[in-house]
Order: structure tokens, then C-alpha cells, then sequence
């Protein structure tokens, strides 16, 4: 019995000493320099003790469920039109007398050419109940007959609402009640890793629920300015798949709210590569409420200029140089003018200001002030905060319209049955054709003058006898006209000579 003692408390001395021996040789000799083996962690994976960890796999089917039934399929027809076979402007037939305008002769004249008819598709996202749907601009823009299938593969017809190529949204409105709609999440609520869905018909199938997580916010990929010389790019940028026939589709959160709707794809194919593009939900908000409510978005403008994103260093020290001012790239918005007449100028706003929050909310890219500023229409008050001469200071603004006013804008049918892509005419343009000023057409599009002999580069100087300057004066001028008609005169630039065309409004 006492031997038996004797070797327990041996073995258990052996043990006891080889336990310490072992924890001396680690600490000194093979212990990692690791602060995770110390009990500690680096500050940014401070969430994960915060409640924050993330748990079980993430389950999609709520979020697809709830979803999916309020993503509908559109499709449009374009009917054949006439188009010109170059950009000059036309020869006089001399058959048209004989034969009228679309005689066998014409395209040896420059004549019309027809363009075949058209069908395209893309999807849609139901916001109320009773068909009230938005979609991209792109989807819906010049099309004459529009289709929407719900996902119980119902069939309506669509009227258009209002758009906005701007920021490439549009509202289409169905005659229908009681419809599964999805319910609005908050965009700047996104964090940049969570995840997503993205639903809609791409390549003409039926309703396709793709995942992937949020790799980008605000991205400016410069796609809105084919449609509008004044865009609104911020996306949000997911590796969700996303296709043609994706476009003006749901982008959700795993709770089933809509936090964008997809836009575009960035693919050197033309089909998915890795990244997709969505217009964040509060924008869209925004965009939806102005068209239903006033006819037309209400756009505000802060009245400055400020460089591009991502300035090389001599860029930046040039700059720096000519407005006396330290500025790094990515620290906020550098103003390097403000227009007389702004709202930053009657703000108190300097050249060599850089603006760094907006309500609060911090600015670092133009991105990001674009997604602000277009939250707001004209008269509403804004707290800007700049950094001047080191120091930061609030100054408050009243955001004014494109007009310089801060009166609403109101919808004209004359304008959205003209069609078409106008832009003012540069100065160094009307220079060099002794204009003071115009309107020039960069796309006659699929409206009214579209469908008229008018060309692209045409440069509009007066409307029923009276001058525009500039896209602004054209637009007010027309909605002003109380006439079925509208007459339109200019010049082609290059050319000799004095055009005038009178254009039926009526449809």
C-alpha cells in the first residue's frame, strides 16, 4: 500500500514538473508573436465581441419570398420609324412634288430609311399596391407599346408616368389592385460586405434570384451621361450576377426591402463579369415621388464647380497653388468656383472652400455629394459645413433649381412629346457661327422630333420667332406655346443657309 503511494506521488510530481517545464520552453521559445494568443484582438474586429459575430448561415428564402411575387418582367415594342442614312443635312428631292415626300427616289436624295420595328425587355419593381411600378429609363425610353407580366404570369398593359434619364429611372403605372409591392429599405444604411439579392428576367427568363454582397459604394461609372448632360451617378456596386433583362430590377436585403434598383454592368462582353450596378433606394425615393407627385423631378443645384475624383499629386498642387489651399484628394469637395447667383454663393460659400458634410452627413467623393444634393428639391434648407483656412464652419443654403429660383418645376407635355436629347450650344460653337447662342440637337430620339426632318446637330436658335440661348430658355419657351404646333429655326452648323420647321404636338 505504500509502495502503491509512493509511485502515485512520484507520477504525479513527474507530471506536475514536466507541465511547468513545458509552459517555460513555450513562453521563451515557441510562443508566436500573435496579440489573438495574448487575448486581444486589432481594434477593427472590435465588432465580433459587440454582439456582432455573425452566426448561422444566412438563409435568402424570406428575402426571395417575400421579393420575387413584386419584380415583374417588361417588355416593348418600338414600331418601324424613318431614319436618315447620314447626320448632313438632306438634298432636295426633286421627285417629292410629283410623288410626295416618301417617293421611290428618296434615298438617292438622302432620303428616309427605315429602321426596323423593335422589341426589347427588361424588369420592373412594384412600389404600391394599386401598379404603380419603377424601372431604368433605358428600358421604357422611345418605346410605343409597353407589356408588364407579373410573376402568376398575368399581362398588362403599361403607361409611361414620367422619367428621368438623369438619374435613368422611370415610373410606369398599370390598371390593377390588390398587387404584392416591396417595401423601401435605406440605402445609406448599406454596408459595404453585406449581402444582397438581385432580382429580375434576365436573357428573357423567367424570374432569376441572384446573391452576392455589396463590394462598392458610390460608384460613378459615367454610364448616365449617353442619356443626359446632366447625370446623377452614385451606385451601389454588388458582385450579385446581373444580366441583360436585369435592368430596372430589385436589389434587396436579407430582410426583403428594396435598397436599389439595378442599372448596369461593368463587362468588357457585355454580359456579367463580376460587377453590377444599382441606383440606391433613397435616390430612387426621391426620383419616384417628384414624378408621381409634381409630373417631373424637382432637381436642386448647390451653384459650384469642383475637379474630379482620384487628382494626380501635380494636379492637386497646381490647384492648390492657384486657390491657396491645402486639399487632399478624397477629404471633401474642393470648390474651385461658385456661380454668381447659387445657392453656395448666397450661402456665404468661398473659391477654395472644401465642403465636408451635408446635414451632417460626411462628403468625400462627388459621388457622394451628388446622392445628397439629389434628396433635395429647390427651397429646401440645407446646412452645408466647409473647411476654410483650416477651420471647419457651418453656413445654411437654400437650394435653388436649375433656373436659379427656387420655384418647383413643372411638367410639360409639350416637352416629353418633343422627345429628343438638347443640350445648350458651347460658346466656342456659336463663336465660330456668329450665335449668341442655342440650343443644339444631339439626339432627335423617338418623339416628335425624331419622327420630323430635323437632324442630329442641328442647332436651334429661335422657337415661334422668338431666340433661345440655351436649353433652359428653349424649355421655358415651350411650355409657354398654347399652340398644337411649335415652330423651330436654326442653322446646321458648316452649312449655308436658314432652316425653319413647323412640328406638329398633337398625338
Amino acid at each position: 500500500m505504500n509502495l502503491n503511494l509512493k509511485n502515485v506521488v512520484a507520477i504525479i510530481g513527474i507530471s506536475a514538473t514536466t507541465t511547468v517545464l513545458s509552459i517555460l520552453a513555450f513562453n521563451k521559445f515557441i510562443k508566436p508573436n500573435d496579440s489573438y494568443i495574448e487575448g486581444k484582438l486589432p481594434a477593427n474586429y472590435a465588432s465580433f465581441f459587440m454582439g456582432n459575430a455573425p452566426g448561422s448561415t444566412v438563409d435568402f428564402t424570406p428575402a426571395a419570398s417575400a421579393a420575387s411575387p413584386a419584380v415583374v418582367h417588361i417588355k416593348t415594342k418600338t414600331n418601324a420609324k424613318k431614319a436618315e442614312a447620314n447626320n448632313q443635312p438632306k438634298q432636295r428631292n426633286p421627285f417629292a412634288d410629283l410623288f410626295g415626300d416618301e417617293d421611290m427616289f428618296g434615298d438617292f436624295f438622302g432620303g428616309p430609311r427605315m429602321i426596323p420595328e423593335q422589341r426589347a425587355s427588361g424588369s420592373g419593381v412594384l412600389i404600391t399596391a394599386d401598379g404603380y411600378i419603377v424601372t431604368n429609363n433605358h428600358v421604357v425610353n422611345g418605346a410605343d407599346e409597353i407589356s408588364v407580366t407579373l410573376t402568376n404570369k398575368k399581362i398588362y398593359k403599361a403607361k409611361v408616368v414620367g422619367t428621368d434619364p438623369s438619374s435613368d429611372l422611370a415610373v410606369i403605372k398599370i390598371e390593377a389592385t390588390s398587387l404584392p409591392y416591396l417595401v423601401y429599405g435605406n440605402s445609406d444604411e448599406i454596408k459595404l460586405g453585406q449581402w444582397v439579392l438581385a432580382i429580375g428576367y434576365p436573357l428573357n427568363l423567367d424570374v432569376t434570384i441572384t446573391a452576392g454582397i455589396i463590394s462598392a459604394k458610390n460608384r460613378n461609372i459615367n454610364i448616365n451621361s449617353r442619356q443626359s448632360d446632366k447625370p446623377v451617378e452614385s451606385f451601389l456596386q454588388t458582385d450579385a450576377a446581373v444580366n441583360q433583362g436585369n435592368s430596372g430590377g430589385a436589389l434587396v436585403n436579407t430582410s426583403g426591402e428594396l435598397v436599389g434598383i439595378n442599372s448596369a454592368i461593368a463587362s468588357p462582353t457585355g454580359s456579367y463579369a463580376g460587377y453590377a450596378y444599382a441606383i440606391p433606394v433613397n435616390i430612387v425615393k426621391k426620383v419616384v415621388t417628384d414624378i408621381v407627385k409634381f409630373g417631373t423631378v424637382q432637381r436642386a443645384y448647390l451653384g459650384i464647380s469642383y475637379p474630379k475624383d482620384g487628382l494626380s499629386e501635380e494636379e492637386i498642387k497646381k490647384m492648390e497653388e492657384e486657390l491657396n489651399v491645402k486639399f487632399k484628394d478624397g477629404e471633401g469637395i474642393l470648390v474651385t468656383d461658385v456661380i454668381e447667383g447659387g445657392s453656395a454663393k448666397a450661402a456665404g460659400v468661398k473659391k477654395g472652400d472644401i465642403i465636408t458634410k451635408l446635414n451632417g452627413v460626411v462628403i468625400k467623393t462627388s459621388p457622394e455629394l451628388q446622392e445628397q444634393v439629389s434628396k433635395y428639391k429647390p427651397s429646401d434648407k440645407i446646412s452645408i459645413t466647409v473647411k476654410r483656412a483650416g477651420k471647419e464652419m457651418n453656413v445654411d443654403a437654400v437650394l435653388k433649381g436649375k433656373l436659379g429660383n427656387t420655384d418647383l418645376a413643372s411638367s410639360s407635355k409639350a416637352a416629353e412629346i418633343l422627345g429628343g436629347k438638347l443640350t445648350s450650344l458651347d460658346k466656342a460653337t456659336a463663336d465660330k457661327n456668329e450665335l449668341e447662342g442655342g440650343v443644339i440637337v444631339q439626339e432627335p430620339g423617338n418623339g416628335i422630333l425624331g419622327k420630323s426632318r430635323i437632324e442630329k446637330g442641328f442647332v436651334i436658335t429661335h422657337l415661334n420667332d422668338k431666340p433661345v440661348k440655351n436649353v433652359d430658355e428653349f424649355y421655358e419657351a415651350l411650355k409657354k406655346n398654347t399652340s398644337n404646333s411649335v415652330k423651330l429655326s436654326g442653322v446646321y452648323p458648316g452649312y449655308f443657309g436658314n432652316y425653319a420647321f413647323i412640328l406638329n404636338l398633337t398625338q
